[in-house]
């Protein structure tokens, strides 16, 4: 993919944001190569997302953020650009299930998810042998004593680690509200169950007790009120009567799978802008 750098845009709705934004770009002799915008009605809030060819600028990115920062201010925007050719760098937690964290590094592996992994958490040990054979640290971080130590210690490695998106691949604790607060915006959940329906633990036992006939799997970022994060990716996989429990969690494992591997492509690409508890994902 050829260099290019991503601007988001919210801000009040009003006449005239886009053609200031790509009047911006064009002075600069800017190459706009993917546009997306939506308001949204009922907030009156404007929202856009822009990639621009690097090569088409006389400047580099810092520069360029440095030259919109009036234009940002005369809009209230708020605004963020990034550098394709930095990757985002995403710290994993795990428990032991592994499906969600082999999809992912396979993906890691192969090219298809363009990212950095410095490190991957687990509150138990039974993973390591494997994200070590990938050649990623494995960090073991024991929760049955002091909780509140421990997601110390993994916020203190968050930042040691540079790390820009903390990713739960089917980690099976509950997160602090400190650390949800610390980095809102920037935790990343898969959780097993079409949620807002069958929320906290054993969600397809649940689901199997409902006799629903739709079961699926939600990507969403994390907040101090369980699964309740704004949601970024969602899909359903349709069962019927003969299904086990069993059944309900294979069928789970894959939908968990793509869900996850999708809500974190559109997070890494810049692709999702938060408003209130709903998200604006430019797929």
């Amino acid at each position: 993919m050829t260099r290019h750098y991503t601007l988001t845009i919210s801000c009040p709705d009003r006449a005239g944001i886009i053609a200031a934004v790509s009047g911006f770009i064009a002075q600069h002799g800017g190459f706009i190569v993917e546009a997306s915008y939506h308001t949204e009605l009922e907030a009156q809030r404007f929202f856009m997302r822009q990639e621009i060819r690097a090569d088409s600028l006389p400047f580099e990115v810092d520069e360029l953020g440095r030259r919109f920062a009036a234009l940002a201010e005369e809009f209230e925007m708020n605004w963020q650009l990034s550098d394709s050719k930095l990757n985002k760098r995403l710290v994993i937690l795990v428990s032991k299930q592994d499906h969600c964290l082999d999809d992912l590094l396979h993906r890691w592996r192969s090219g298809e998810l363009q990212v950095d992994i410095p490190c991957v958490i687990s509150n138990h040990e039974d993973l390591r042998s494997f994200v070590e054979w990938h050649g990623i640290p494995f960090i073991h971080i024991p929760m049955q004593e002091d909780k509140t130590a421990a997601f110390e210690q993994i916020a203190a490695l968050f930042e040691q680690h540079r790390g820009d998106t903390l990713v739960l691949a089917r980690f099976m604790q509950i997160l602090p509200p400190f650390l949800c607060q610390r980095y809102s915006g920037r935790i990343i959940n898969i959780h097993h169950s079409f949620l807002p329906s069958f929320v906290g633990a054993r969600p397809y036992h649940q689901a199997y007790q409902r006799g629903v006939k739709l079961i699926g799997a939600t990507c969403h970022y994390v907040t101090d009120e369980l699964d309740a994060g704004p949601i970024i990716e969602q899909d359903t996989v349709r069962i019927d009567h003969g299904d086990t429990v069993d059944d309900l969690v294979r069928y789970g494992r894959d939908i968990e799978k793509t869900v996850l591997a999708r809500g974190l492509r559109y997070h890494v690409e810049d692709r999702v802008l938060v408003c209130g508890n709903k998200t604006i994902v430019f797929k």
